[in-house]
């Protein structure tokens, strides 16, 4: 028997597989069973025959050990590493020392509190315990108490599986009982740790206890398994290597996806990632002329100019002749001399309109020609067409007649050849007579149609 306790307490030693406390603010809970053994020997007076304090404290022989299951204990964790606990253990005492005694049956109640020694220093190799407390024996008919003070180890085998050894020195408090060592080896289960998000963290070490997440991270999750923990990771949900911080690089051109305007194309910085092929600084997206040169004031393409004047084809009103800004391209107007101006407006009184009305009357076509020709040979000269009226009628119908006959001349030179960008027309009514209105003669003057240059 002596042997098999031998056995146990090398073997919890042995044990020490992996570390942590045996019960802490994770475990509760826990649950020992195993065996003990009485030792009265090291504890004895003199004159007894026993030993002193610690005689051989390590000598087996002494030792009164009940091999099947004989003691029991539960513990709850208090806080800051303390430990309340109460055990029950049964033995029978047959030797003192080296003589042998009549058996003696031995029931111990126990209670009290211990401290994990490895919070001084977060040990994680063995857990080590130092305890106090009081007990209550029954040794045969007679009953005494003790005061208790205990060390021992804790010692994990698998999680909240561990070996258990500790040797108590109970004190009795009358000289009639005897002082003594309980020592005891068994195993001890933990239990109570919480986890709320099941990830296998107990929830006071799981920095994200409501999300299940991996035990390298604390428990924190890594969505994207790329090896970053979500809240480090600028990527969460998209895999990408730990250099830029999570984030992929799909087209590898330096700029991250997330940020990249285009992630599948290999692009320029400054264009968040998107192309140049013409390199005009505008992205090859936006550039409406992606192979050519131009700025981006015209969305990438080239500013085109063919007689070279300075105003853009698609502003110029003349496109293939130099020409001048504020009159949009156009060269500055030839003038035509003074008796060219004379001559149009010799032709211009010579059109005949119906009477009443503005329809011209076929005779004068030819006089109309003719101011085309002239017309013509000016090209780039604005001409304003002015009706005038005689006084005969009211003033606003003779308005209205002006407008309309000065209108009529510029549509039918429109309709043969000139530009209507070129012409104006206005109509003057009675209000500019050139001869007197009291004369058949006068009136005639003063219908007329005047063709006059624009300057």
């Amino acid at each position: 028997m002596k042997n098999i306790f031998k056995l146990l307490v090398a073997g919890a030693i042995l044990l020490s597989a992996s570390t942590s406390f045996a019960q802490d603010s994770d475990n509760r809970w826990s649950f020992a069973v195993g065996i003990n053994a009485i030792d009265p020997y090291p504890v004895g007076e003199e004159d007894s025959g026993l030993g002193g304090y610690f005689d051989e404290f390590f000598n087996i022989d002494h030792y009164n050990i009940l091999p099947a299951p004989s003691r029991f204990e539960v513990g709850y964790y208090v806080g800051d590493g303390i430990v309340a606990t109460g055990a029950f253990s049964v033995n029978t005492i047959d030797t003192a020392g080296d003589n042998k005694i009549d058996d003696l049956t031995y029931y111990s109640l126990d209670a009290g509190l211990r401290y994990n020694l490895a919070e001084l220093w977060n040990g994680e190799t063995i857990s080590p315990f130092l305890g106090v407390g009081g007990s209550y024996q029954l040794l045969e008919d007679e009953g005494f108490g003790t005061f208790n003070g205990t060390f021992g180890l804790d010692i994990k085998i698998v999680d909240n599986i561990y070996a258990n050894i500790q040797t108590t020195y109970k004190h009795a408090f009358e000289d009639a009982f005897p002082k003594h060592f309980q020592h005891t080896a068994g195993l001890k289960f933990t239990w109570g740790a919480v986890d709320t998000d099941g990830d296998g963290v107990v929830d006071s070490k799981d920095v994200c206890p409501t999300v299940p997440g991996l035990e390298e991270f604390m428990g924190c999750p890594d969505t994207d398994k790329d090896g970053i923990e979500d809240s480090k990771d600028g990527c969460p949900n998209v895999y990408g290597p730990a250099e830029t911080n999570g984030c992929p690089d799909s087209d590898g051109d330096t700029v991250l996806d997330k940020d990249d305007k285009c992630p599948e194309t290999a692009g320029l910085v400054a264009l968040m990632g998107c192309p140049d092929a013409d390199g005009d600084g505008v992205a090859d997206g936006d550039d409406n002329c992606p192979n050519e040169v131009g700025p981006a004031s015209r969305q990438g393409c080239p500013i085109k100019d063919r007689d070279n004047d300075g105003v853009e084809d698609d502003m110029d009103k003349c496109p293939d002749v130099a020409g001048i800004a504020e009159l949009n391209g156009c060269p500055r107007p030839v003038a035509p001399p003074t008796e060219v101006q004379a001559q149009l407006n010799e032709y211009a009184k010579t059109i005949l309109f119906n009477t009443g009305n503005a329809s011209i009357q076929k005779q004068s076509e030819q006089t109309l020609a003719d101011i085309t020709v002239i017309l013509n040979k000016y090209p780039q000269a604005k001409f304003s067409i002015d009706g005038h009226t005689d006084s005969v009628g009211s003033e606003s119908s003779n308005q209205r007649l002006s407008e309309a006959r000065a209108l009529s001349v510029k549509d039918y030179l429109v309709k043969n050849g000139i530009d209507e960008f070129r012409l104006s027309s206005k109509g003057y009514g009675e209000s500019n007579p050139v001869a007197s209105n009291k004369t058949r003669a006068g009136k005639a003057q003063n219908r007329r149609v005047e063709i006059n240059l624009v300057k």
